[in-house]
């Protein structure tokens, strides 16, 4: 049993947005990540933070969590800047259970568990977006919701937007996560030349690492053994 974890699949069975138009690491993405993610097991757990999906709806996205769900092992979603797909939690699991996608868990308001770790997080919050004060409220509300709702357990979070990197610190959110005391944050979001700004250290307790799938070489990072 493990866990893993990946960010930015931007997978795009149904709609025409493949990434290999960006060349480089992204040709012939789909299959590295066939090829990456054929190492799971059927006990292993896969957290995927965010974008996922270029669906403009959860129809639009079937194809691709079609093709989540028939990997092994349990998947656990949590959401991106460009997951135009995603709703509420009740319409999301209900589509999923029409489908069959018995494997597929939202992160949203919630955690989840592996054995007894917690797994918290939310989409975040970017330097881009700090003028909607009312989402930025609602994206610290909904990342408290979820490590209160991990109780006294070990807990690990998911972001997609970095809570820091080179010339941007979210204290709001980096603070709620020492309070928490949150061991290990992971998140995505950001891509090529990006990748040279990212935070991969520990501050104030809490160690960060990012997970963008083309940072990773499309091949799932393992957390716990």
């Amino acid at each position: 049993m493990a866990l893993y974890g990946i960010g930015d699949l931007h997978l795009s069975l149904s709609v025409k947005k493949p990434m290999d138009v960006f060349g480089g690491v992204w040709d012939g993405y789909l299959e590295k990540l066939q090829k990456s993610l054929s190492i799971l097991q059927p006990e292993d757990t896969l957290v995927i933070a965010g974008d996922i999906s270029w669906g403009m709806n959860l129809e639009e996205a079937k194809a691709d969590l079609g093709f989540l769900h028939a990997l092994p092992g349990r998947k656990i979603l949590a959401k991106g800047n460009h997951d135009y797909w995603w709703n509420t939690t009740g319409k999301m699991n209900g589509f999923f259970a029409e489908h069959g996608f018995t494997s597929l868990e939202i992160l949203h308001n919630n955690c989840h568990f592996y054995g007894e770790i917690a797994i918290c997080g939310t989409r975040g919050w970017f330097y881009e977006e700090t003028g909607n004060a009312k989402v930025f409220r609602r994206e610290l509300m909904r990342l408290e919701t979820s490590l209160k709702a991990a109780g006294e357990r070990e807990k690990i979070c998911f972001l997609h937007y970095p809570p820091c990197y080179q010339g941007y610190v979210c204290k709001e959110i980096m603070q709620i996560l020492e309070q928490y005391q949150v061991q290990h944050c992971y998140y995505g979001h950001l891509h090529g030349g990006s990748h040279r700004l990212a935070v991969k250290e520990t501050i104030n307790g809490v160690c960060y690492h990012l997970i963008s799938a083309d940072y990773l070489n499309f091949a799932p990072v393992k957390i716990i053994p």
